[in-house]
């Protein structure tokens, strides 16, 4: 079995997406609550509004931070989208990070343990 990165471990578990700079809270759990996932090694899962994606993640440090960099792909409102983002551990425990829909929107987020 591979063996999990250090930093994974400061990342793991699910994390309630709470602010999204483009999108209001009340998009956020349209169809399940908002959340950003992490699992293992190098997988997990995004949802909020419509959208849902799969990750492929690599952890790493940024600025001296943990960093999670992950890409994906998914669906929002059935239709196939892909991209990328980016987490760090920010202040009081939360991740704070952007995310980005090949040729589309892009926010930044705000996620707390949940």
């Amino acid at each position: 079995m591979a063996k999990v990165p250090g930093f994974a471990k400061a990342f793991a578990g699910c994390w309630r997406i709470v602010e999204m700079d483009n999108w209001d809270s009340d998009f956020l759990d349209l169809v399940e609550k908002a959340h950003l996932t992490f699992n293992g090694k190098s997988d997990g899962e995004i949802a909020f509004g419509a959208l849902n994606g799969l990750l492929d993640v690599r952890y790493g440090a940024r600025d001296g931070t943990a960093c999670a960099e992950f890409s994906w792909e998914g669906r929002d409102e059935n239709d196939p989208v892909c991209s990328r983002g980016w987490v760090t551990i920010g202040t009081a425990g939360r991740l704070v990070g952007h995310f980005y829909i090949h040729n589309g929107d892009d926010s930044g987020f705000v996620c707390e343990r949940g």
